[in-house]
């Protein structure tokens, strides 16, 4: 086979209608074999007969897109110095755009050997159990598709899963449910355009491997947070199974949800790999140069640092490990059409040294960066190791899942004693985390729910996680879930703990949706899905996961489809700038005023009591601050909120006629409490019901 010299960049395989030019970056390597598999899967190996800069390249004019290959590294063994090099070793190529097959845990995809111990080589081919990496056709029509660009403002995010939202729905064809076809097909899109979000969050799809504990036990890396191809879709999402199909098929998901409106984000997970602390698999980077990809104990580089809990952390300070995620993250907006990502503990990718530095290098690259700096970022701005809780802290760019909203709502609606101030904050976008920063309310990506956890329908059935199913004893996942579960544990006929748990589940969709900032919704909570009370569903790839679409909550999902279209039409709920709390252009009113249950303001008193369960919001329809895309100025009506978390229906006095003389009742939270349009006069009396919120709409201009 010809072999020209080919160049350095870009690394990985590049197909340019003649041939494919290889490169791959080691630092420590002696040489490198390209490793060539015909369809009967024999192996040819080819020297890369160039380096330049460290960079390992040669061009085969012979080789097209389809072509499976992989690389053997030949270098030092030497784990006391960080160095693993073994050519035994079969390495996929870190730039590969899509990837075949799946990993056997055969003793041969360890670089060590069992009896001897981690300092010892094996020499057990590992090509047999290992995944293959494939030269991808990089021509697509993408039909004028292009990034929607939705304002932060105007966005609702919708956490999902590829395979979970679709695997079980009879309306999608069964030989593609669980794919990306499946999240492709109108049925789904449809779907989700009618519920109303604007953005998928899609659970890691960036090929991952299912961890040989997990598949001992019978279980799989459902959730996918064990990432190996930082370039790749996700093998086992496609329908399309020939050799690098999986390309153009999560290239058709991205455009049919874009012509529906909907941007893709993903779920990236940058800090860490799937290989594992020194005991792991050899793969991919800890044949190619241990000691350059990844974070080693400065002590003793046989051990890695490992800030994640899965055995190591990638290494951010060295500039090709950088260069390798700014190349990753730039492929998947300008060849795959994402609209942003969410960074899997964010924390661990600013950490240079050991502490958390918000501006390393990592971000500092992404803030110049003319293509990432634009797109939806949004950090889970913690990690396990010291210091590593940083919701607050990053850079003005970015948004970030606000972990103290979800701990604050939760703890509100049961009626957990707390000071009001604190989901004052909340409910109005977090300024106290966000604003020093010079970010606006969009800055918090809100959430009750997640992927980690409890569902929705869970956190008001369960006090306790149920994790059996996890073969851990239920030791695995969080015992801090501020869930109550209305008087009994788990399924119950009882018709009074029933209607609270479906009032609690409104309280808690209507807060998240009428909060400023992002609202986020976990995918299923708008239809009742339940995890039996597994809050660590990660091995879960079956229907404890899966959406069960035959037990679909009608009146949940209805609610909160009318949730979503109340929010899109009432721009007071979705301000772009934050609530000042002052009068506005000389009036007697503000842009948002706060009263107890006599419908007086609230004072520093108010604010202490930690048993107030009750609170009445005012918002100016009036006095929203910033202009329309065309300059021209946004008005709404105005609102007044009534929050009632006591286990008591109370009696709510409306302000004085400065606020507003006449109020007509938008919707409630009870259940039929209060007739729709019903109307009330300023300084009347309103009963509002236990555990539930009531929402006022000023008339005075109708």
């Amino acid at each position: 086979m010809k072999v020209w010299p080919g160049h350095p960049y870009p690394l990985g395989a590049t197909y340019d209608g003649s041939g494919t030019n290889f490169s791959l970056f080691s630092e420590i390597a002696e040489r490198v074999e390209l490793c060539l598999f015909d369809p009967a899967d024999n192996e040819t190996r080819i020297e890369l007969p160039e380096v330049t800069g460290y960079c390992w390249h040669g061009y085969l004019p012979e080789v097209e897109p389809g072509q499976r290959y992989g690389f053997r590294v030949h270098g030092p063994w030497k784990p006391e110095e960080g160095h693993r090099c073994n050519p035994a070793k079969l390495l996929l190529d870190p730039y590969a755009k899509a990837i075949e097959g799946t990993i056997e845990w055969d003793e041969a995809v360890f670089p060590y050997q069992f009896e001897e111990g981690p300092d010892t080589p094996n020499d057990l081919d590992s090509a047999p159990y290992v995944m293959r990496s494939v030269v991808h056709q990089p021509h697509f029509d993408w039909n004028g598709d292009r990034r929607l660009q939705i304002p932060w403002h105007e966005s609702v995010i919708y956490e999902t899963h590829v395979k979970g939202l679709t695997a079980s729905h009879p309306d999608i064809p069964e030989d593609i449910r669980g794919t990306y076809a499946g999240l492709a097909h109108p049925v789904a899109v449809d779907y989700l355009k009618n519920l109303g979000v604007t953005a998928v969050e899609l659970l890691p799809v960036h090929h991952f491997i299912h961890d040989k504990h997990l598949v001992d036990k019978g279980l799989r890396n459902y959730w996918g947070y064990n990432s190996i191809g930082y370039f790749a879709p996700h093998n086992e999402y496609a329908a399309d199974k020939r050799p690098g199909g999986v390309v153009a098929e999560f290239k058709k998901m991205v455009r049919a949800l874009h012509q529906a409106g909907i941007e893709v984000i993903l779920d990236v997970v940058y800090n860490h790999t799937c290989e594992g602390n020194h005991l792991g698999p050899m793969l991919c980077f800890k044949g190619i140069d241990n000691a350059y990809y990844y974070r080693t104990m400065a002590d003793d580089p046989r051990y890695y640092m490992d800030y994640t809990g899965t055995g190591n952390s990638l290494n951010m300070r060295h500039p090709h490990v950088l260069q390798l995620l700014m190349d990753s993250l730039r492929y998947w907006v300008l060849e795959m059409h994402v609209d942003g990502f969410r960074f899997d503990l964010a924390s661990t990718l600013a950490r240079e040294l050991h502490d958390v530095d918000k501006l390393s290098a990592f971000f500092d690259l992404i803030q110049q960066d003319p293509v990432i700096s634009q797109v939806k970022l949004i950090a889970e701005p913690w990690d396990v190791g010291e210091g590593g809780y940083q919701v607050g802290n990053f850079p003005p760019v970015w948004s970030e899942w606000n972990g103290r909203y979800r701990d604050c709502v939760r703890d509100f609606w049961p009626g957990r004693d707390e000071a009001l101030g604190e989901f004052a904050a909340r409910f109005t976008g977090s300024s106290d985390l966000y604003e020093n920063t010079s970010r606006l309310p969009f800055a918090s990506v809100n959430f009750i729910t997640a992927h980690d956890g409890f569902t929705l329908r869970d956190l008001v059935s369960y006090n306790e996680k149920h994790n059996e199913a996890n073969g851990e004893d239920n030791q695995d996942g969080s015992d801090d879930n501020r869930s109550w579960n209305c008087g009994a544990e788990g399924p119950t006929d009882d018709p009074d703990i029933q209607r609270m748990r479906a009032r609690q589940q409104r309280n808690f969709l209507a807060t998240l949706l009428l909060s400023q900032g992002v609202p986020m919704l976990l995918g299923g909570d708008e239809i009742g899905r339940t995890q039996q009370g597994n809050n660590n569903a990660y091995c879960q790839d079956n229907e404890i996961s899966w959406y069960d679409w035959d037990k679909i909550d009608e009146d949940l999902l209805q609610f909160c489809r009318d949730l979503i279209s109340f929010r899109a039409h009432h721009p007071v709920f979705r301000r772009r700038r934050w609530f000042q709390g002052r009068e506005i252009h000389g009036a007697e009113v503000t842009d948002i005023a706060w009263f107890t249950l006599e419908g007086e303001q609230m004072d520093e008193e108010n604010w202490g009591e930690g048993y107030a369960k009750t609170l009445g919001v005012y918002l100016n329809g009036k006095a929203i601050p910033n202009p329309n895309p065309k300059g021209e100025p946004v008005t709404d009506d105005s609102f007044y909120l009534i929050f009632n978390a006591h286990h008591d229906s109370l009696e709510f006095i409306l302000p004085a006629q400065s606020w507003g003389r006449n109020w007509v009742i938008e919707f409630d939270t009870c259940d039929g409490c209060h007739e729709t349009s019903q109307s009330y006069e300023a300084g009347k009396t309103i009963k509002v019901d236990a555990r539930s919120l009531t929402v006022l709409r000023c008339t005075d201009e109708d």
